[in-house]
């Protein structure tokens, strides 16, 4: 952990201003609310039907587009609970707060069911994303947009140094399971963050603290780092893990997630600069090219194989209550 956030801080510390904290939104559920004309939230919605061959008509290619919509969020069990029926009753869905209710009222939230195994195992279920959030995706066909950051604020936080403390905003209903967030810094690495325990009633902020962080300025490891670009870190969500100790009941947990925050130094100082580097050089979108249409790539495939897969599916609930007559045999 503490390797992962001095990575995180490896940048711009000048000793004579101190560092700049910030709070940020790393994901509010709440804002990732799906159009119920396409289901999709359209400010981080990516078009993948260019995977898919030109068989395809245009109905078939606009449902190969996926956003950050709660319902298309997914949970992944430990290869030890990946039953069918875990499986299948583990899902994500949108959850209406009330309107009378003391915190939140009237927001919509991501409400998690998990089912793990009835006998006693440990165990776990990662809450992710349908994709690999993009650091540096620009929306197509918006002029207005900021290069590169159509998803900041939606699983993004640019400009991040040292980390000094997260809170998670978690509806409990008393169940003893534990809660841990999943980070990816911009170096590709990843880091599980304990934030605490679900047995509580109602919401409550869970908050993790870093141990590591300094608060005077004097104690801190200060040094002047080349900056564009190799002064661009990041912090990027995963996932949301929930574990099952086996002394724990198993079967199925219920819970709702309103949104995640940071607080951190920043990396660089705010400065208007005399050039863009990056409009110059792209060299920060060029690093996650590669690896972006890979993951497109896969994503894509695996949209047209669902596509296909729901158009395959029967659709018969029951049996005819009259079985059709035979045809009659050829002479």
């Amino acid at each position: 952990m503490k390797r992962f956030f001095t990575i995180l801080g490896a940048a711009l510390f000048l000793a004579n201003s101190g560092a700049f904290a910030e709070q940020a939104t790393l994901i509010d559920f709440s804002k990732l609310v799906a159009d119920s004309a396409t289901g999709l939230h359209a400010p981080t919605t990516i078009d993948f039907s260019r995977q898919a061959g030109s068989s395809y008509s245009s109905e078939d290619k606009a449902k190969m587009k996926v956003s950050l919509a709660i319902p298309s969020w997914e949970v992944k069990l430990a290869s030890s609970a990946q039953t069918v029926e875990n499986q299948s009753l583990s899902t994500v869905n949108s959850a209406p707060v009330k309107a009378d209710a003391s915190k939140f009222a009237g927001d919509t939230v991501m409400g998690v069911r998990i089912h793990f195994p009835t006998f006693g195992i440990n165990s776990y279920a990662v809450i992710h994303p349908p994709f690999n959030i993009p650091s540096y995706q620009t929306l197509e066909g918006d002029q207005n947009a900021k290069p590169g950051a159509q998803f900041d604020n939606f699983g993004i936080i640019k400009n991040v140094g040292v980390v000094k403390s997260i809170q998670i905003f978690v509806l409990g209903r008393n169940y003893s399971n534990s809660l841990s967030l999943l980070l990816e810094n911009e170096l590709g690495q990843e880091q599980e963050i304990f934030m605490g325990y679900l047995n509580f009633d109602g919401w409550k902020a869970l908050t993790w603290l870093n141990p590591n962080y300094q608060t005077e300025v004097r104690n801190r490891d200060l040094k002047a780092m080349p900056l564009y670009p190799r002064s661009a870190p990041m912090l990027k969500l995963k996932g949301i893990i929930i574990h099952r100790d086996a002394a724990q009941d198993g079967g199925d947990i219920v819970t709702y997630i309103h949104d995640i925050k940071v607080i951190y130094d920043q990396a660089v100082l705010p400065s208007g600069g005399e050039v863009d580097d990056e409009a110059v050089w792209g060299i920060l979108k060029q690093r996650e090219e590669a690896a972006r249409n890979f993951e497109l790539s896969r994503l894509g495939n695996l949209q047209v194989l669902r596509a296909l897969e729901t158009k395959k599916m029967a659709t018969e609930t029951g049996f005819d209550a009259t079985p059709a007559a035979a045809a009659p045999a050829a002479k």
